[in-house]
Order: structure tokens, then C-alpha cells, then sequence
């Protein structure tokens, strides 16, 4: 199985070598487009690593490589492009989210898939992980009777990266909405089997992170870094629960950006009205550490409450009318609790050609852009802000 990559970071390299390759040995990244050729390779297992091919564009490498299939993995403000000219190749295709971090990106994309034969997955773990899975069979059983309410939270404990690494640079973010909630805006569409078609959503920005330290400062010049819960000293001797030690930028530095010109939120939150009449509730805090952990969803119709929680592994089933209530542990020690597994198997099907449909097609990723583009909005200028639709007729 020959894999190209497109972008071999942090992430991509992990779901290929650690998700991908154990559910087929055989498989082999045989190409890239990369510009840190250094880097994409070092991050390559042996047995690739001296034979894989760096190419300049993504066509030259669909073009010589003999390919199975692409992976894309660039930061974000690349991914429309590159997933735009995959489009135009038969390859099956795993395609990292957010999508796209503009409406103008998003239509193009859209626009782009129009007829296209390039089956996508799009990485979205969090749908198709055993407890999202697991409760939506329950709601569509009947089990709450017609799903009325949604309530999502996302307590981060690893928020400071977005403000201390690469994910600092709004550019390529566009905001912690596209950047992290397009995961969880949809899974909680998947749950109520409807798309969000309103929202009304604010931030907090600069209140905990960004600030007035010098552009570029780490904390190894930093003569704070004694004191500052966020240097990696402080961190370890005071267990803070944030898993990453080492040196970097300082996450209240005045080249994070500021409410003005744009910067990562602190917190956000969003009202939701879905197509089917359910409202709901999504909120996201970025500077909640250790046992803080928090992230699921709380269902609600008349006859009864299903809630879980990935962080502890549980879901809960509360019958209204009846003196009843079930407790489920589910497994643990799975990336993004058990989704990055089945979202690899599905991949692999299709590249196998033992399968035929993506669990997680471009039309969701694209879906998902729109709502969160309609937060960020929404957010930016305080008013309800109705949702593009995929399928649209365009403006």
C-alpha cells in the first residue's frame, strides 16, 4: 500500500505510524511534499525513511509516485488548496480538519467536490468513537424519546498550545472555533442527525493569554520563567497537568495578537439551533488544567438524559419516568478515545476497495466549516448568524 503525504507533522506522522501501519503492516509512505524535507523524514520509520521521495508540487508526486492513496497534513490554512487539487485524482484521501478557515475557502472547496471521485475521510475521531456511536444507537432507539437538547463542553487542558507553539498564528487558525470545535460541532450534529442552521456565539479574548511580553520571547530568556506557571520548571515541579515541558514561545506575548487585529480565544461558546428543531448549548475553555478534563455531551428529550464524557470513559442513561439509571464504562488507551482507530480502518477499507463510503465524508468537513465559521462570525459581530447549508444555492 503506497501512501504520498502532503504536510508529515506531529499528527499525521502519529495517526500513520501509530494508528495506520499496525492495522496494515504493509503499508508504506513512499512519497511527500514537504518544504522541511529534514524533519518529515526523521519523523518517517526506518523502513521508509531512505527509500520515501521529496516532489515539489502535488501533482508531480501523483504523477511519478504510483500512488494508493494521499494523506494531507499541512497546517491549516493549506488544507483547501492541496485537498482542491486532490479532488481532481481518483485517490481515496485522508484529509486533516479544519478543511477550511474561510468562507471563501469553504464555497471553493465545495465547489471543488462537485462530481469529484476522490472518497475522502475526513478527521473527524471524535463522530466515531465507541461512546459517541454507542449513544446515538441509544438515541435512535428510542431511548429519550425525541432528542430536544444538546449540551457540549470542551475543557481543555492543553489550551496553552494553541497560544505558545504554531497554533498561536491566527492566520492559520482563524480561532479556536474552526481550529477545535469543528470536532465537536460535529459530533453533536451527528448525535441529533441534523445540521446546525443558527448560531449566536462570543469569546473571551486576551484575558488569560497574549499580553504585553516581548515578540518571540521563550522562556529560557525570559526572566520570569522562575515564577511563571507556564515555564516548563514550574510546570513540573507544581504538576499543573499540562503534558509538554520543554522550551517555548511565551503564551502571553504581544505577538499573539490582540481583540483587534485577531487571536486565539481563551473561552467561547455558542447558542445552537439545529434543522430539526433541537437546541443546544457548546462551550470550550482553554485554560482549565488537570482534573478540570471535561469533554462530552448531555442529551435530553421527554422520556429521559444520555450524557458521556470521553475524559472518564463513561456514559450515563437516566429514564425520567421510571427509577432507573445506567451507568457504561467504555475502553480506554485509544487515540481520540477510540475514533482515530475507526476512522483508519475505514480509510483503509476504501483504499482496499473493500469498502465504498467514507464514515466521515468531505461534506461534513465542509458543513462543519460553515457552522464555525458562522460562530466565529457571530462572535466578531454580536448577532445570531444563520448557517450555510452544504448544497446551497451559492450567494
Amino acid at each position: 500500500m503506497r501512501i504520498g503525504v502532503v504536510g508529515h507533522g506531529g499528527r499525521v506522522s502519529s495517526v500513520i505510524n501509530h494508528t495506520m501501519r499496525p492495522l496494515d503492516p504493509a503499508l508504506r509512505v513512499v512519497a511527500m511534499v514537504d518544504p522541511d524535507e529534514a524533519g518529515a523524514r526523521a519523523r518517517l520509520p526506518e523502513q521508509d525513511r531512505e527509500g520515501v521521495v521529496f516532489y515539489p508540487t502535488l501533482d508531480e508526486m501523483v504523477g511519478k509516485a504510483k500512488l494508493d492513496a494521499l494523506v494531507i497534513g499541512t497546517r491549516c490554512d493549506l488544507h483547501t488548496p492541496y485537498a482542491i487539487e486532490a479532488a481532481k485524482y481518483d485517490l481515496p484521501l485522508f484529509l486533516e480538519k479544519p478543511v477550511a478557515n474561510s468562507l471563501e475557502q469553504a464555497t471553493a472547496l465545495e465547489a471543488a467536490f462537485e462530481g469529484s471521485r476522490c472518497p475522502v475521510v475526513v478527521s473527524f475521531p471524535l463522530r466515531v468513537s465507541p461512546l459517541c456511536t454507542f449513544t446515538r444507537a441509544r438515541i435512535a432507539a428510542g431511548a429519550i424519546g425525541r432528542p430536544e437538547h444538546i449540551l457540549g463542553v470542551n475543557y481543555v487542558t492543553y489550551g496553552v498550545t494553541y497560544f505558545e507553539c504554531f497554533y498561536r498564528n491566527f492566520a492559520v487558525t482563524q480561532g479556536l472555533f474552526l481550529q477545535k470545535a469543528t470536532h465537536d460541532l460535529d459530533y453533536m450534529s451527528y448525535l441529533l442527525d441534523a445540521p446546525i442552521v443558527r448560531v449566536a456565539a462570543m469569546g473571551l479574548y486576551g484575558r488569560v493569554f497574549g499580553g504585553d511580553r516581548p515578540a518571540g520571547l521563550t522562556c529560557v530568556q525570559c526572566d520570569r520563567a522562575r515564577t511563571c506557571p507556564e515555564s516548563p520548571g514550574y510546570r513540573h515541579a507544581h504538576q499543573n497537568g499540562y503534558w509538554e515541558d520543554g522550551d517555548h514561545l511565551c503564551p502571553f506575548g504581544e505577538d499573539i495578537g490582540t481583540p483587534e487585529t485577531g487571536m486565539n480565544e481563551d473561552a467561547s461558546s455558542a447558542l445552537l439551533q439545529f434543522a430539526n428543531g433541537a437546541q443546544g448549548v457548546y462551550t470550550q475553555v482553554f485554560f482549565a488544567r488537570r482534573d478540570a478534563a471535561q469533554r462530552g455531551a448531555t442529551i435530553t428529550g421527554y422520556d429521559g438524559t444520555l450524557s458521556f464524557d470521553w475524559y472518564r470513559n463513561t456514559a450515563r442513561y437516566v429514564r425520567h419516568h421510571q427509577p432507573f439509571t445506567d451507568d457504561t464504562t467504555a475502553g480506554e488507551g485509544m487515540g481520540h478515545f477510540g475514533g482515530d482507530h475507526v476512522l483508519a480502518q475505514n480509510f483503509l477499507g476504501l483504499i482496499r476497495g473493500e469498502e465504498t463510503t467514507s464514515i466521515t465524508p468531505i461534506e461534513a468537513g465542509i458543513q462543519s466549516a460553515y457552522t464555525c465559521l458562522a460562530a466565529k462570525a457571530s462572535a466578531e459581530q454580536g448577532c445570531f448568524m444563520d448557517v450555510r447549508q452544504v448544497g446551497a444555492t451559492p450567494v
